[in-house]
């Protein structure tokens, strides 16, 4: 037995190693650095001049990707609930093809692609005008906080979609087709029937695309240069502009806190739920 756990450990070794030398420990090194001052002493000093400078921008981070997880959070139940019960099999299947391709295109190239499409002059005004529905001219472009939001959303909705879409697909469809034989419309059967037996997989997915949105630089520095800004772009000037790790890291704490703040929220639920999903 004593052998079969050291074979276990050596295996488990490599694996291991690396989380520690590449996630843990600078995960470690980033927390001393961000309660200590200058001269090595444990300080707070670091939180102070954080929320001195950047106190609207924290506040930004947070009111962006919360308004972003509530967006994607609908439309993930819209796609999801109309890939249960459309009626269209055509329909069904175009959207199925079609929600999940943002899932294979990274961060960067979708700041990208939107900066493009979001531009006064860019593809969606454009396209518009020559549909003769507005006139560029009296248009303002999309790269600010609206920017953010909609790269956000149209990039972490399928991912939340697939996890739910398959949560609901795996439903006994027996209440489902009572309650449409009984007249209940469709919005009323996702709301009151389908919603609440996959709340759980949809709170997993969004608090997934909560912490993934929090984390991303590419977009806010790419279709929003001005002020406020996202704490990623904060932490990115602190290290590049000062070489200051300690507010840096200080403003990563902010962000570890609003991670944990939705990891609590998942945490509580599950407890409440008897640790069903």
């Amino acid at each position: 037995m004593n052998d079969r756990r050291r074979v276990l450990l050596l295996l488990v070794a490599p694996a291991l190693a690396m989380v520690l030398a590449l996630f843990v420990y600078p995960l470690g090194m980033s927390l001393v650095s961000a309660f200590t001052a200058k001269d090595t002493r444990p300080s707070l000093d670091n939180f102070a001049k954080a929320f001195e400078l950047y106190g609207t921008d924290i506040v930004f981070t947070f009111v962006i990707v919360a308004v972003s997880t509530v967006l994607v959070g609908l439309f993930a139940a819209a796609i999801g609930g109309y890939l249960v019960l459309g009626a269209h099999p055509t329909a069904v299947s175009i959207l199925k093809s079609l929600y999940r391709w943002p899932l294979f295109i990274p961060f960067i190239v979708a700041a990208q692609c939107m900066r493009t499409f979001l531009a006064k002059n860019g593809m969606m005004n454009n396209t518009l005008a020559t549909l003769g529905l507005v006139d560029v001219a009296n248009l303002s472009g999309l790269l600010d906080w609206r920017g953010i939001i909609i790269t956000f959303v149209w990039k972490e909705t399928p991912f939340v979609a697939l996890l739910v879409s398959g949560a609901m697909a795996a439903l006994d469809r027996a209440t489902i087709e009572a309650a449409a034989n009984l007249g209940a419309s469709g919005l009323r059967i996702l709301v009151e029937i389908i919603l609440p037996q996959v709340a759980g997989v949809m709170l997993v997915g969004l608090i997934l695309a909560f912490v993934a949105m929090l984390s991303v630089l590419s977009v806010p520095i790419m279709i929003s240069g001005g002020s406020p800004t996202m704490i990623t772009v904060d932490m990115a000037f602190r290290v590049n502009s000062y070489s200051d790790y300690g507010v840096a890291n200080a403003l990563g704490f902010v962000s570890y806190a609003m991670a944990v703040l939705a990891a609590w929220v998942y945490l509580r639920r599950n407890v409440a739920s008897g640790g069903a999903v």
